[in-house]
């Protein structure tokens, strides 16, 4: 009796060392394997969770550049992670290719991992052999601020001068700029390949409410110098000189306004109003200087303005003239 009860405890302690076995060698060709740790990096990525990824051995954010969009909320939305290949490289390395998506956008990216012996003498470890962290270059154009994943950033050269920011590979970028008086289209970069550099530019442009303000300003400007009676009202774009002798105060009106357009100006950061025509009338009764002959010279003025803008220190506006 005894003999079978040995026997049976034999029995069941082999098949509990066959599945140990059997159950390492799953899990070392799984969450173990080269594949499975790249997984579970990229997921550290998809859930937002920077503490652990940074624990992931390999990883690191030692260049020399900004790390504010490896922060949690400055993170895209990673998802369908899909493992594409697993080359054993026969030398303690493997290429692990991975497949993924960023709200819809499609893209691969290959890591580069090596074995660095057991864990607990059983499980495989790995490691990065280049830190899966990319730099994004990012370029606003004619304003030095800007938003990356919904967070506000400048760039610390200023206006229109590129700036390097550091973020996990791979990630999408949104990149947009909305102010009182500017606005940029919004912008998706995906960066996928590790170790590299991608360039990107915001193109901020004047809004549609910093264009009507200029023009509203403008209006008001040119309405106050039709008021003064005399040819060439003073600190104003219009002007007749006459040679007759004027028998009355001259009187302005304005025909046609400028419309109003803002572009960059040629100094970063400046905006400017460019050279546009527009028509005043005046009306004034003049006397012949050869036979004195009394007239009325009543006729359209056609005249240009140019203006150059830049932001004060409150955020406003700023319009000068350039004659």
């Amino acid at each position: 009796m005894e003999r079978k009860v040995l026997t049976r405890l034999l029995v069941l302690a082999g098949l509990l060392v066959v599945a140990f076995v059997g159950t390492v060698a799953t899990l070392n060709l799984t969450l173990y394997s080269a594949s499975g740790f790249v997984h579970s990096y990229l997921d550290t990525l998809a859930r937002h969770d920077v503490e652990s990824t940074l624990d992931i051995p390999g990883v690191s954010l030692d260049r020399k550049a900004s790390t504010k969009l490896t922060a949690p909320g400055a993170l895209g939305d990673l998802a369908d992670i899909h493992l594409v290949s697993d080359t054993d490289n026969r030398d303690g390395t493997h290429s692990v290719k991975y497949g993924y998506a960023f709200d819809g956008t499609k893209g691969t990216t290959t890591f580069h991992v090596e074995q660095t012996g057991a864990r607990l003498g059983l499980f495989s470890g790995w490691r990065f052999v280049e830190s899966p962290v990319s730099t994004l270059q990012v370029t606003p154009k004619n304003d030095a601020e800007f938003d990356a994943n919904g967070v506000h950033l400048a760039s610390t050269g200023g206006a229109s001068v590129p700036d390097n920011f550091l973020v996990f590979t791979p990630s999408s970028v949104e990149l947009s700029h909305s102010s009182a008086f500017l606005t940029a289209p919004k912008t998706t970069v995906l960066v996928s390949e590790v170790g590299g550099t991608v360039q990107a530019a915001v193109d901020i442009r004047a809004n549609k409410t910093f264009v009507a303000d200029v023009q509203k300003e403008l209006r008001s400007y040119l309405g106050d110098c039709v008021t003064q009676r005399v040819l060439l009202p003073t600190g104003c774009p219009m002007g007749k000189p006459i040679t007759d002798r004027i028998q009355n105060d001259p009187t302005w009106s304005m025909t046609a306004y400028p419309t109003v357009a803002i572009i960059p100006g040629s100094k970063a950061g400046t905006w400017q109003v460019p050279e546009t025509p527009a028509i005043a009338h005046l009306v004034v009764k003049v006397k012949s200087i050869f036979d004195g002959t009394i007239s009325n010279f009543d006729q359209d003025v056609p005249f240009t303005v140019r203006y150059l803008i830049t932001f004060q220190a409150n955020g406003d506006p700023l319009i000068t003239a350039q004659y």
